[in-house]
């Protein structure tokens, strides 16, 4: 029936207060802001397709095609050219639902490298992005994105329109203003599974991204005065910074500026700056000899009262900003301040944490300027010994035997939560969840948690942590759909095991109540995967801290004869005498149940 296939034959022009929307239109739902779009179109180039319709018994007509067109003109009755519409009319009820499902099923959206050019040559020949976006139906947005696309080179294009790379793929060139360069990438990821990612680190291997934390804390306007270059990744929405050695000047610059402001204004002795975003255990010893606090402030029972009562509302989240203004007032009372006496003899760090942050720390007192601060009554003197010593006391710990203890104690902490996969799962989600802030429980990053000291000897924490998971052979071409129905295959126990051997070795808990609660649960024991020896600890510290462990350990006064003995051996029979203690207690004459017990137990001071 030819009357049902040509929906083209006819149109009548019809009063728009005679069409509504016909019962077959299988369009029923609709973007209010496409409509106003698509209006916008129809107000500037005209009713361009007509719309469809069958007459009914009341001479009204029902727009069987055309609905989100019907829509856009009801919005357009303020203009007259639109009081009156064409509409093709259908012959029959049966062609009418024809109509209706022909025109939204047969429809072939462009390629989008065809979309991209058609919209340059629009743009080329002078069309302002505001009128091909109304065109087209889409925003300013969408048309920019399009033109950058645009912009790249013939051969780019010509990739994205073979399917030789993806549209996101093609997105990522608009980074790079070097054609030859652009070329080179094309010629490495052209039919290739490249990430997004790592084609914007070919194509601009040293651009620094405006998330991060130098950019944020210089800023793009002194980045631009140092003279730096910026370059734009309008799919990302952010902006590169092309020059990080100026980037890098300029955060140094900053920094130092903000120090010495700082000191100034605090009246501080000194201050100094760090580059990275942490201070690691090397820094702070190498920096600190000792630290100073504000002197605390005193508080009225009126003003006591008054604070606690604001806490309480605070933590039900319903202190209002005058009253968070009143309560930061009375907390900063509470925490005291430096006093004169104390910044004249410390000064400050500063630092730039990942978010771009500045990072203060303050009160730090020189390890050459203890004696003074001792002198001057704001640092007290070193409570080992039994005199004040005239130097302030350093750990017994070197900073890398420290790291290594901290590794060894973390060790301890995944291998003991091996058997508490529930924990694991309880905490990963209490991170994920965000209820963490900015801290965390489980290092998620691509490399794993450190927990192997520089020497293995007398450490082995579980086998499932130091093997190596099954990795792809080729991490590139893999395909990942088919290794991954393989490996779904292996049933939920398997991948639980992976699971709990992952989130393992990647816990890292950085608060110290958190990390105890965990200890706790778990039954972390550090001796458990490690046990002093020579080589680990015992030639690492002073000898008269081994004279000092020796009488700890067997509870013995100074004057015993064998502490005396032990006092006189070198430091290298010392370590290895103490090594044979801890192998084996019984082997040393005279050890008693409760000494074999303490050393069973014990575990170095800096790690308690």
């Amino acid at each position: 029936m030819t009357a049902q296939t040509l929906i083209g034959e006819s149109a009548d022009l019809v009063p728009f207060t005679d069409l509504y929307l016909s019962s077959l239109n299988p369009r029923r739902l609709v973007s209010e802001a496409g409509i106003e779009a698509l209006a916008q179109n129809i107000r500037e180039l005209g009713l361009i397709q007509n719309l469809a319709g069958l007459r009914d018994d009341t001479g009204r007509i029902g727009i069987v095609a055309g609905g989100r067109r019907l829509r856009a003109l009801a919005r357009l009755q303020d203009d007259p050219r639109f009081h009156v519409v064409p509409v093709r009319l259908a012959p029959d009820e049966g062609t009418a639902a024809t109509w209706a499902s022909t025109e939204n099923h047969h429809r072939e959206q462009p390629h989008p490298a065809d979309e991209v050019r058609e919209y340059g040559a629009l743009a080329a020949r002078g069309v302002p992005v505001s009128s091909i976006a109304i065109a087209f139906g889409v925003t300013d947005k969408h048309v920019q994105r399009r033109l950058a696309l645009a912009r790249l080179p013939e051969a780019v294009l010509q990739a994205l329109r073979d399917d030789q790379i993806s549209l996101g793929q093609a997105a990522c060139f608009t980074i790079s203003a070097d054609e030859r360069v652009s070329l080179e990438v094309l010629a490495r990821v052209r039919g290739q599974s490249f990430s997004d990612w790592h084609i914007k680190k070919m194509l601009k291997p040293d651009s620094v991204r405006s998330s991060d934390r130098r950019a944020r804390f210089v800023g793009r306007d002194a980045y631009l005065a140092a003279g730096g270059r910026l370059g734009g990744d309008l799919f990302a929405e952010e902006e590169l910074f092309d020059d990080p050695a100026v980037l890098d000047r300029a955060f140094e610059a900053k920094l130092r500026a903000d120090a010495e402001a700082r000191r100034a204004a605090g009246g501080w002795k000194w201050a100094e700056i760090t580059l990275t975003d942490t201070l690691g255990p090397a820094e702070i010893e190498r920096m600190q000899g000792g630290r100073l606090y504000p002197v605390p402030g005193d508080l009225t029972e009126a003003e006591q009262a008054r604070t606690d009562e604001l806490a309480e509302l605070a933590n039900g989240d319903v202190l209002d900003e005058a009253g968070q203004a009143e309560l930061d007032v009375l907390t900063d009372k509470l925490e005291g301040a430096y006093t004169p006496e104390q910044t004249a003899q410390a000064g400050i760090i500063l630092r730039v944490d990942h978010r771009g942050e500045l990072r203060l720390h303050e009160g730090v007192v020189r390890p050459e300027d203890c004696d003074a601060a001792i002198a001057a009554g704001v640092l007290a003197p070193s409570r080992h010994g039994t005199s004040p010593a005239p130097t302030p006391t350093k750990s017994a710990l070197s900073a890398a035997l420290a790291e290594d203890l901290d590794r060894v104690a973390r060790g301890a902490r995944q291998t003991a939560v091996l058997g508490h996969p529930d924990l694991l799962l309880d905490l990963l989600a209490f991170q994920l969840a965000g209820r963490m802030g900015f801290r965390h429980a489980f290092g998620l990053r691509t490399t794993e948690v450190p927990i192997h000291p520089t020497s293995d000897t007398g450490y082995s924490p579980e086998e499932r942590l130091t093997g190596a998971p099954d990795r792809p052979k080729d991490p590139w071409t893999t395909d990942l759909a088919k290794a991954f129905r393989a490996y779904r295959k292996r049933g939920s126990e398997a991948m639980r095991a992976d699971l709990t051997r992952g989130l393992a070795a990647l816990l890292d808990v950085d608060d110290d109540g958190l990390g105890g609660l965990i200890d706790k649960e778990a039954k972390a024991d550090l001796r458990k995967v490690w046990t002093p020896t020579a080589e680990n600890f015992f030639a690492r510290v002073s000898g008269p801290t081994l004279d000092a462990l020796w009488r700890d350990l067997l509870d013995l006064a100074p004057e015993h004869p064998t502490v005396t003995t032990f006092a006189k051996l070198r430091k290298r029979d010392k370590a290895e005498k103490l090594e044979a203690l801890f192998a084996d207690p019984a082997s040393v004459p005279g050890v008693t149940e409760a000494q074999a017990a303490r050393i069973a137990a014990w575990r170095p001071k800096d790690l308690d």
